[in-house]
């Protein structure tokens, strides 16, 4: 047989194939055309919005002023994490529109997205879960809520399913160490009849959307610090919460028990023992101690590990030690938690700037840092 004539098969084989698959798939949406990655390196860019509107211009390690999702994409960013509020009256960000425009940008840099519903109109995390006020109305009507949930979280994955934004993967709720959807005071220990029903409707919500829409949207569930980890799934295990794919973990030296050279067995062994992947969704470094501006920094030395000091250099042997224990205990993901909450003339809730300006993985003048080169190390 020729070479020539051999080619010529080839190229007929191919044709085939490609057919084949184009007619299996018609008539089907597939959104999620980033392609697949082993291990996600991220960047959780929910502030990017807002600090662009408040003048910040970003600059690559050129010292080049560049778009900043591409500045991540080309440092070696596959995902970008965002999060939602249900409806922020205190802010134009991180509601609906905003979260599209975000995941927009992440798409046009073929990066994946990873969905926080935070299922709040302002921050949740171990300190608060506070209902959406459009909600507190049902807050002791277990049923209802959940109802509610579930339509809220579909409705979502709707929306964006219609842009042909759908993310990758969703978050059902964020940092939820407490019972979700409180009011006030939060209220301890957790009561699993009401919390075990709320997580369940969303999580059927994400999975009945998927089935709907011929997509594979995976779940995570996320919890603050690691030790809170062990117990936390223990309890959701028990109480029937275990339809998900993702453990999902904050992992900040400054509130927590372990460091990096003892952190390795207690990811290897939350992953083992329930089955999941797991990935840290939070973490970050100071690249200095200096605060800039009029909001006190969150990061301080309290937080500092020993041999990695608040420099740009220590920054990044941070990043790549973390990155290293996590693959070495069978992790699938890294994200850093803003790392573009730059500081601006702009306020926050608790004071002007920035809190986190000192962590970010930009310096003073919004050049990347350092830091930045954990992604391709």
């Amino acid at each position: 047989m020729t070479l020539k004539k051999l080619i010529h098969i080839l190229l007929v084989i191919v044709f085939f194939q490609v057919l084949f698959f184009c007619k299996k798939d018609e008539g089907h949406k597939n959104i999620n055309i980033e392609v697949n990655n082993d291990f996600y390196l991220g960047a959780d860019l929910s502030y990017v919005n807002e600090m662009e509107d408040c003048g910040a211009i970003y600059k690559n390690l050129n010292n080049l002023e560049t778009d900043v999702f591409q500045i991540f994409e080309s440092a070696g960013a596959n995902l970008i994490r965002v999060r939602l509020w249900h409806n922020p009256s205190w802010t134009n960000y991180s509601n609906l529109e905003d979260v599209i425009k975000t995941i927009q940008r992440a798409k046009d840099k073929n990066m994946s997205v990873l969905l926080d519903f935070h299922y709040s109109d302002t921050w949740a995390d171990p300190s608060q879960q506070e209902i959406p006020s459009a909600w507190e109305s049902n807050l002791n009507n277990d049923s209802l809520l959940a109802d509610m949930l579930y339509n809220y979280t579909y409705s979502i994955l709707r929306t964006l399913d219609s842009l042909e934004l759908s993310p990758k993967i969703v978050q059902i709720g964020n940092e939820i160490n407490p019972m979700i959807l409180q009011k006030g005071t939060l209220q301890w220990p957790i009561n699993w009849t009401r919390n075990s029903l709320l997580l369940n409707k969303g999580i059927e919500a994400v999975r009945n959307f998927s089935d709907v829409s011929h997509q594979h949207i995976e779940i995570m569930l996320h919890i603050a610090q690691p030790e809170n980890a062990i117990w936390w799934f223990d309890q959701a295990s028990t109480n029937n919460v275990v339809d998900y794919d993702w453990i999902g973990l904050s992992y900040y030296p400054q509130w927590s028990l372990y460091n990096l050279s003892n952190l390795g067995p207690i990811l290897t062994n939350l992953r083992t023992t329930y089955d999941k992947k797991l990935m840290i969704v939070e973490t970050a470094y100071p690249f200095t101690l200096q605060n800039i501006d009029g909001a006190n920094n969150i990061l301080d030395s309290s937080g500092l590990l020993d041999n990695y000091p608040a420099s740009q250099q220590g920054q990044l042997n941070y990043l790549t030690e973390l990155k290293r224990v996590l693959k070495n205990s069978g992790g699938s993901g890294l994200v850093y938690w803003e790392p573009a909450w730059v500081s601006t003339p702009c306020s926050t809730l608790w004071g002007n700037g920035s809190h986190w300006e000192n962590a970010t993985l930009f310096d003073h003048q919004l050049k990347a840092t350092k830091g930045m080169g954990f992604y391709s190390n």
